[in-house]
């Protein structure tokens, strides 16, 4: 159930963090800026310990009610929406926001929607892959020739601007859209019924998914739209099912004549 303060509709997930100490300064983090809800996916050396001396008698309770979760795809299943963070640059890296501005594209969909914020593993950050499943792409600029900066560090940074965007946010429309679990299992019809009829091959199926991702990623996709989406799939199933059925049929009638 969504809740009335929108910040409480937000949550950071922590995908295969290497130290447990980063998780508590996440946690920290925050805790301070609001948010109260931190999924885990996946750690690396997990010692609880090392995590609460990080978090803080503050943060205590968010160590104690964190989820674990197998996948970065689970741990984001109700997500209406999702923000993974980056420092790194490339082709599929493009369109990368602020944090600030992030944090303003975010507000819309906060009060009827879960909002992820996404984080990597410390020594990689999120590959390619782990990005096709966010909706935003967010980097920290950085002055100096490092860009990259402790997960405790940008956990705060972005929990902060969301912070004050949600303080200072006026009127606007507030989407339900649909989740994560809903949106991937309509990408994954598209897919296979893109393949069916030639339009992509399926070696080179995750390049144009990725084109197709992106161009539904220009607004919130809501629940009956991928309901629609996957019903036009199955329809168009049905009817190349039917389509060849027809071919076959009439093939063996020439044959037999």
């Amino acid at each position: 159930m969504k809740k009335n303060n929108c910040l409480d509709n937000v949550f950071i997930v922590l995908h295969e963090p290497r130290y447990s100490e980063n998780i508590g300064a996440a946690a920290r983090a925050a805790c301070n800026m609001g948010i109260r809800d931190i999924r885990i996916v996946n750690p690396q050396n997990w010692d609880e310990e090392k995590a609460m001396k990080l978090a803080t008698h503050h943060a205590m309770e968010l160590i104690n009610e964190k989820s674990f979760y197998p996948s970065l795809k689970e741990a984001l299943g109700d997500a209406g929406h999702i923000v993974g963070t980056t420092a790194r640059l490339g082709r599929h890296r493009s369109e990368q926001l602020t944090p600030r501005l992030a944090a303003e594209q975010m507000i819309p969909y906060m009060k009827n929607n879960y909002v992820a914020m996404v984080f990597g593993p410390e020594s990689r950050g999120l590959s390619n892959e782990e990005l096709r499943l966010c909706h935003r792409i967010v980097t920290i600029p950085t002055g100096g020739d490092c860009s990259s900066l402790n997960l405790g560090q940008s956990v705060v940074i972005l929990c902060y601007e969301l912070f004050l965007a949600s303080h200072n946010k006026i009127n606007v429309f507030e989407p339900k859209a649909a989740e994560s679990v809903e949106a991937e299992a309509m990408y994954e019809d598209l897919k296979e019924t893109l393949v069916k009829i030639d339009y992509m091959k399926a070696d080179n199926s995750d390049f144009w998914m990725w084109h197709i991702r992106k161009f539904f990623s220009q607004r919130p996709i809501l629940s009956r739209e991928t309901q629609i989406l996957r019903g036009v799939c199955r329809q168009i199933d049905w009817y190349t099912n039917r389509r060849l059925e027809k071919i076959k049929k009439g093939i063996l009638q020439g044959s037999n004549s």
